[in-house]
Order: C-alpha cells, then sequence, then structure tokens
C-alpha cells in the first residue's frame, strides 16, 4: 500500500458495478461510467428500469451480478444507501464508492465493520482521472 489507498483501491480493482447508472446520456452516472469504461473497467450497471447500459447488461440488485465485483459505486441518493451498502456486504464486494453529494456516516461505519473500503462523497472519475490520465 502507498500513502494514497484511492489510488490503491483504483490501481488493484477492474470490475465496477454501478448502482443507479442511468442510460441518459447527459445524466452524470452516464458520464463517469463511460470514462471509467474507457479507462479498463468493466462496468457492470445496476439499475432495474433497464436492459442494457453502455454494452453491458443490466442487474436489478447487486445480489442478481453473477461475476465478482470489486467496487460498488453509488449514484443514488443518501436514503437509498444503507440498503445498498447492505447488498454489497453480502455480495463480498471490496468498497463502496459513494458520489460526491452522497453520505451516510452510518452506512460507511457499517460497510468498514464488515471489511470494505469505504470512499465517501468523492467522484470516482475525477480521482481517477487527477491519479492516472492528468
Amino acid at each position: 500500500m502507498t500513502a494514497d489507498p484511492i489510488r490503491d483501491l483504483l490501481a488493484s480493482s477492474k470490475v465496477i458495478a454501478v448502482v443507479g447508472l442511468s442510460s441518459r446520456t447527459s445524466r452524470p452516472s452516464y458520464g463517469v461510467s463511460r470514462y471509467m469504461q474507457s479507462a479498463g473497467y468493466r462496468i457492470i450497471p445496476v439499475n432495474p428500469a433497464e436492459s442494457q447500459i453502455l454494452g453491458e447488461r443490466c442487474y436489478a440488485r447487486l445480489e442478481d451480478i453473477p461475476d465478482r465485483v470489486d467496487i460498488v459505486n453509488i449514484f443514488r441518493r443518501p436514503a437509498a444507501v444503507p440498503e445498498i451498502v447492505e447488498s454489497a456486504i453480502r455480495i463480498g464486494a471490496r468498497a463502496i464508492w459513494m458520489q460526491e453529494g452522497v453520505v451516510d456516516e452510518a452506512a460507511a461505519g457499517r460497510a468498514r465493520q464488515a471489511g470494505l473500503i469505504v470512499v465517501m462523497d468523492r467522484c470516482i472519475f475525477k480521482d481517477h482521472y487527477a491519479r492516472f490520465a492528468a
């Protein structure tokens, strides 16, 4: 591990499940996920209202994803976070990433207690770009 745990997490991760990913290209979730996909990550959309986004099959819930997930990236309101964290724990995700404006200290504590890495109120695109593309 280096002195930059976010760099370490991003460098060691390959699969990102994006909860709340929208197929609408104007939505931040779409732009951020498209960038992360272009940077080499597999993006798995989690949105029960969609069937496919960015060329990947959508899943209704984290528990429906058949593959290992490194990071669960949350593009939902803070009220939805506790349930998503519990799902992330159940599937054995390595990390929870709450996008800018998404904060839930209690859910973050629960995730850490279960051994997950927690990044809160930060943009995964901005953090990746600053460390790897700039």
